[in-house]
């Protein structure tokens, strides 16, 4: 996962470049904690563009990291869903919580 943060528009964006499964999130969930934490964005962006493979521990992922940027204060929001990825969060109703920019 690479992740950039800009500082004029506090915005934080996380590209993920794994599958996600329940051995990359407990390495995702930790780094992207961390950024959050270090930088206190106001907006948080996760792009999937390079996601190939989800299973559901990738909407644990989404849903906790969404919990903690509203405790920060931050917007959550997620761009570039593959079409197996869109399908998974359509299916979980996820979508309707975090938006798509």
């Amino acid at each position: 996962m690479e992740s950039e943060f800009y500082e004029k528009d506090k915005l934080l964006i996380f590209k993920i470049t794994d599958e996600i499964d329940d051995h990359t999130v407990q390495m995702i969930r930790r780094r992207a904690d961390y950024e959050m934490e270090r930088y206190m964005p106001k907006r948080v962006i996760f792009d999937f563009d390079s996601v190939t493979f989800m299973d559901s521990a990738g909407i644990g992922l989404l849903i906790g990291r969404y919990k903690f940027a509203n405790m920060i204060g931050a917007k959550l929001e997620i761009t570039n869903l593959t079409g197996s990825v869109r399908r998974i969060f359509d299916m979980s109703g996820i979508l309707k919580l975090i938006p798509v920019c």
